[in-house]
């Protein structure tokens, strides 16, 4: 259901105020949890295609790897290894989840804290690994940190935003969640023929943790947090900071009328399941975070060296593929940091899942017919077909799905079920990106280039769901995102009391 461009403007105009330099430092400092969040999904499919590594520690996936004969699809279907990449993210479902009642209780900044701490707890046990057991427990302790920093940067740059520009700073989340992936390829590439140099791959996790841990101590915690815990004084005077003016009443009592609806709810989570005003936010959060990953993203951003290799392309040409990918993929996201609150988030959906999946289908169409079973693809300007398309697969990603799963999700639920809706959205990311960490190489090997065509299919459900059941969030106050939006659609307004 299309917007009116009068509508939006009304709707960020209703509440005064500047753009400081106080509220553009804070998202800057808040979003380095993407920058941890993407270094790890971009180190962890290079260092698992590193022969030093997987001599340490799954020698027989490297003699597999080797041999002559092997089934080119089914080279790294091991299970263990899957779980290296995927039991961070059994973790961050479980901290999601305590992060959801610690944000609420003790507000966003302190949150922000304790994922760096995780994460560079995490990154030096990795450093350090002598066995498995360490190195999965590094990865359990990197699941905390991202859980944490995934559930509260989000909520901490909506709720601090204006909301003419909260597109365009919530997407620094996702850009540096870019940028991290970026740098991580540069470090594979750097570290791969080093003595162990999955260490330094794997230790580099740190530098993230680092910048953000000491960048914690100079943000402001959020005036809907400090309001919605008794803070009101403490409220206004954060209010007056972010906004560059004295005049901060409206936005104020606007807060102050939603944490009074808050602070009447027992049980959130009760809340968010029972009430049926809250159904329309649950189903399209969660629906957003469970297409995001299944738009097959993932299959790229975790195994981009591996996929390369299969095609026969050797260990450092795959590296550099992933290193271009990833530089696409970054300034294919500064377009959307540009152009979000100008187009609006159902325009940039739409097109990102039709220019998906038409890659999918055409990298899918060549893999059936050029990569056999056994040997190499033979044709030289293959590989170098699949990369281009895989830059235009990746570089719709980064201005759609990628940032806008993020986004919308935290600028849509009302404040007393916003820290469990929007943990709710994060949770369905976690388990999605488990199923791909864990099952992709095998259901590669099992599927084969029809795995590629299962995520076009995916990609056109989820166009489809864009179109007809997400109304436009651009511009409006996430606080009066039921009255302005939710209300008013098609289908989601038989689920509120009409007057």
């Amino acid at each position: 259901m299309a917007v009116g461009v009068m509508d939006i403007e009304e709707g960020a105009a209703s509440l005064p105020g500047k753009t400081t330099f106080q509220v553009v430092m804070c998202s800057i400092i808040a979003a380095v949890g993407g920058l941890m969040f993407g270094y790890d999904i971009g180190i962890s499919g290079g260092v698992t295609s590193m022969d030093t590594f997987l001599l340490d520690f799954f020698p027989h996936v490297y003699e597999k790897k080797h041999r002559v004969h092997e089934n080119n699809y089914c080279k790294f279907d091991d299970q263990l290894l899957q779980l290296f990449t995927s039991s961070l993210y059994l973790a961050g479902i479980f901290a999601s989840f305590t992060a959801s009642f610690l944000c609420r209780r003790f507000g966003r900044k302190p949150i922000i804290m304790s994922a760096s701490i995780f994460f560079l707890l995490g990154a030096i046990l990795n450093y350090f690994a002598r066995d498995l057991g360490m190195l999965i427990g590094g990865r359990i302790l990197l699941g905390f940190g991202i859980g944490f920093g995934n559930q509260t940067v989000p909520l901490f740059i909506s709720e601090i935003a204006p909301p003419r520009i909260r597109g365009g700073l919530n997407i620094a989340f996702q850009l540096l969640i870019t940028i991290g992936i970026l740098a991580a390829s540069f470090v594979n590439y750097l570290t791969s023929t080093m003595k162990n140099g999955w260490r330094y791959s794997l230790g580099g996790a740190a530098v993230p943790a680092l910048i953000l841990l000491i960048g914690s101590f100079f943000i402001h915690e959020t005036p809907a947090s400090l309001i919605e815990r008794g803070k009101d004084e403490e409220g206004k005077k954060v209010l007056r900071k972010i906004r560059g003016i004295d005049n901060i009443e409206l936005e104020f009592n606007e807060i102050k009328r939603a944490t009074e609806i808050s602070n009447k709810v027992k049980s959130p989570f009760k809340e968010l399941f029972t009430k049926r005003e809250n159904r329309p936010p649950l189903v399209c959060g969660t629906l957003l975070q469970f297409f995001q990953q299944f738009t097959g993203i993932n299959v790229v951003m975790f195994y981009a060296p591996v996929l390369f290799q299969t095609m026969g392309s050797g260990n450092n040409a795959s590296l550099v593929s992933t290193v271009v990918t990833n530089g696409v993929n970054a300034l294919a996201t500064v377009f959307a940091v540009i152009m979000v609150d100008r187009l609006g988030r159902k325009f940039f959906l739409v097109e990102g899942a039709t220019q998906m999946m038409a890659t999918q289908l055409t990298i899918g169409a060549l893999l059936l017919k050029y990569l056999h079973l056994v040997g190499p693809i033979t044709s030289h300007a293959v590989p170098l077909i699949v990369l281009i398309l895989i830059c235009i697969y990746v570089s719709g990603f980064a201005w759609s799905w990628g940032p806008l799963g993020w986004l919308i999700p935290s600028e849509i639920y009302q404040l007393e079920v916003r820290t469990t809706g929007y943990f709710c959205a994060v949770a369905m990311n976690m388990v999605c990106t488990f199923v791909i960490g864990q099952f992709f190489l095998s259901a590669l090997c099992r599927f084969r280039s029809g795995l590629f065509f299962f995520f076009a299919v995916m990609n056109v459900i989820m166009g489809l769901f864009a179109i007809f059941f997400l109304p436009e969030t651009r511009g409006v106050p996430i606080e009066d995102m039921a009255e302005q939006r939710w209300k008013k659609h098609w289908h989601w307004k038989k689920y509120f009391k009409q007057n």
